[in-house]
């Protein structure tokens, strides 16, 4: 077995999934005037150990390679860790299972809970788990792709002086469940049952006191046309959404209206949705700490 063959089978073993997605990301296309370009495959074990040869074609090509598990799953990734976050995860009882050096100085961490998590608790845990230790909260959801070791990083900013790419390394892999997943899981879940609470006794508390076209709520026209937020699109769709929340607005509502203005600025349509997500999650925190203050 090669070098490359060897830490892609430790790499997919320490993942607990027997069938992955594998992203093939293109960031700069040889016609600049297409978009970048992402090819998908969905692969068990061994058909992702015969396509090893095909994958470092790929790479070579300009692609970088990325994998997740297929479907709901036990593990979360941390983005964008530096040595001393992940020194600060194994200190803390959240020792990861796998450990991935994607460029000097940068990690990525899978933690395995021991238990697949449903989609909306896997995204709380992903999202706590990134503001706790400084990752990256943008890529904190249920199935973000992590980095494949064994191929090259071929971001164009860690290009060498030679002109090659560093190779995304392994640095650990186990099958370990880290000691405070069952406490922590826990807890997590608790907050979000409590949350669907408190939306659902908002959503009750409208319908009690009548229609909502008839409570002459603000729209997000009204915060996009108050001279406050000085047309700071950013300013305005957070305070929206915290407005909207304390008032029993449903949350897919909320993300109808932020997306109402053009986001193309944000980037795809990944990007954009992201970018709802993170506002929609900051209101959330925002409202509580409102609703605790009061």
């Amino acid at each position: 077995m090669d070098k490359t063959a060897e830490v892609v089978n430790t790499q997919v073993q320490s993942m607990c999934s027997e069938v992955f997605e594998i992203g093939l990301f293109k960031p700069n296309p040889d016609n600049s005037l297409t978009e970048p370009e992402m090819f998908l495959r969905t692969w068990d074990k061994a058909s992702l150990f015969r396509s090893i040869s095909w994958l470092r074609f790929q790479n070579m090509n300009g692609r970088n390679i990325f994998i997740r598990p297929k479907g709901e799953h036990q593990m979360t990734l941390i983005d964008d860790l530096n040595a001393d976050s992940v020194r600060a995860l194994r200190a803390g009882g959240f020792s990861p299972a796998l450990v991935v050096q994607t460029s000097p100085g940068n990690f990525q961490a899978w933690l395995n809970h021991g238990t697949v998590l449903p989609k909306d608790l896997s995204t709380a845990v992903s999202r706590t788990l990134a503001e706790k230790f400084g990752g990256d909260t943008g890529a904190a959801d249920w199935r973000h792709f992590g980095r494949l070791s064994g191929f090259s990083n071929r971001k164009e900013k860690y290009r060498q002086g030679n002109g090659l790419f560093p190779f995304v390394r392994l640095i650990e892999a186990s099958q370990i469940v880290y000691p405070k997943a069952p406490e922590f899981v826990g807890e997590v879940r608790e907050r979000l049952e409590r949350e669907r609470a408190a939306a659902e006794a908002r959503s009750q508390r409208i319908h009690q006191n009548g229609a909502r076209a008839n409570l002459n709520l603000k729209t997000i026209d009204d915060f996009r046309n108050n001279p406050t937020y000085s047309g700071d699109g950013n300013r305005i769709d957070l305070a929206f959404a915290v407005y909207a929340l304390s008032h029993g607005i449903q949350e897919a509502d909320i993300r109808t209206a932020i997306a109402t203005r053009n986001l193309g600025h944000k980037g795809n349509e990944k990007r954009q949705e992201e970018y709802v997500n993170r506002t929609i999650q900051k209101a959330i925190e925002t409202a509580s700490r409102k609703r605790v203050e009061r």
